[in-house]
């Protein structure tokens, strides 16, 4: 897979869109590849973790988010699912998963009701090693502070807004994966 030609395509014409983009891109694939070497024994596809965490963001160019120079028209939670769809339709189906399973530590369904958020009412939760380990590295990053690393407290903090489970999702992969 070139990941490459796909950034390109989508990412083009605005380029503090890119820079936001790329950086963050870069900075979750390099944790996320640390991941994997530093656990052999986890056996993570890693070519695929490069090509998917470079992509797990694709989306974002379709919401409406100016603090990082997204103008779309789509609520900025829809860019997972946003983004799941393009790989499908580049014929990527497994790195859309990625795409659609890396907000927070994964929704699940219920969580969506709950709150209203406008997604289909499904889960959306990390399942493979390899989703598991994007979305975690995912975590250290915001496209809103490109220049900071968060702590791993700090990335508690931010997920524990969002309820519980998704805090105990993300304190397994902790053990799993530092």
């Amino acid at each position: 897979m070139d990941y490459q030609a796909i950034i390109d395509k989508y990412y083009s014409d605005n380029d503090e869109l890119r820079h936001i983009f790329m950086t963050h891109s870069r900075a979750v694939t390099k944790r996320a590849l640390a991941i994997c070497d530093r656990h052999p024994e986890l056996r993570l596809d890693r070519r695929f973790v490069e090509e998917a965490a470079m992509l797990h963001d694709i989306g974002i160019f379709l919401c409406d988010a100016p603090g990082i120079a997204c103008h779309g028209t789509e609520h900025y939670l829809k860019h997972g699912r946003l983004g799941a769809e393009l790989l499908r339709r580049e014929g990527f189906p497994r790195h859309a998963r990625v795409c659609e399973r890396h907000t927070g530590a994964g929704l699940t369904k219920e969580s969506i009701l709950a709150e209203q958020l406008p997604l289909p009412a499904e889960d959306f939760l990390p399942e493979t090693l390899e989703e598991k380990v994007i979305c975690y590295a995912d975590k250290f990053y915001s496209k809103s502070n490109l220049a900071k690393e968060k702590t791993i407290e700090k990335a508690e903090r931010s997920l524990s807004r969002f309820g519980e489970d998704g805090l105990a999702r993300f304190k397994e992969w902790e053990t799993m994966f530092e």
